[in-house]
């Protein structure tokens, strides 16, 4: 297992010009989520390689390579590597996890700080990125309603949940502003 510092020393360059809602901090809350699915599942994972997947979830799709030549400098395998790096592109929307440690990864990606953060995130990330409330929720009714899924038993209710009350928090405030 790679010592933390050292992979925190790795990851941090990518995370730390990123928006609030994207930053180091989002590790730590999607970390929480993935311990509290696995609690509850009981479920059975490498977690060597589910951390790593989270660590780099939020750059995989730039510096994929990077990445890979980082783990094998690290001294992983072809395959470990290959692993790590399927898990992490199964945290991303819209794909379709079928490991295990994808299904909990992506998963909690989804739910992370409970079923109010999908609101709070759409509206902090619209404002940092200088978007009027307007357009927020035009990105939010195109790209956010609905969209969100969950794959494992006790994941899916708390997702229902969570899509429940970003459409009705939506629709309220789609009202009242209108």
């Amino acid at each position: 297992m790679i010592e933390k510092e050292l992979l925190t020393e790795f990851i941090k360059p990518y995370y730390e010009n990123k928006d609030i809602m994207h930053n180091m901090w989002h590790i730590e809350l999607v970390e929480r989520q993935m311990n509290k699915i696995i609690d509850a599942g009981h479920y059975s994972v490498n977690y060597e390689f589910l951390y790593l997947a989270l660590a780099f979830h939020g750059f995989i799709y730039s510096d994929e390579q990077r990445i890979r030549d980082w783990l094998f400098e690290k001294g992983y395998t072809i395959e470990s590597i290959n692993q790590i790096i399927k898990i992490s592109w199964e945290s991303q929307r819209p794909e379709i996890p079928t490991t295990i440690e994808g299904k909990i990864l992506h998963d909690a990606h989804v739910l992370e700080g409970g079923k109010t953060y999908t609101v709070v995130k759409t509206l902090i990330t619209g404002s940092v990125r200088g978007q009027s409330l307007l357009k927020t929720l035009e990105y939010m009714r195109n790209n956010v309603l609905g969209k969100n899924k969950c794959y494992l038993p006790e994941t899916m209710p708390l997702c229902d949940e969570m899509n429940a009350f970003t459409e009705k928090f939506f629709n309220e405030l789609s009202e009242g502003i209108n």
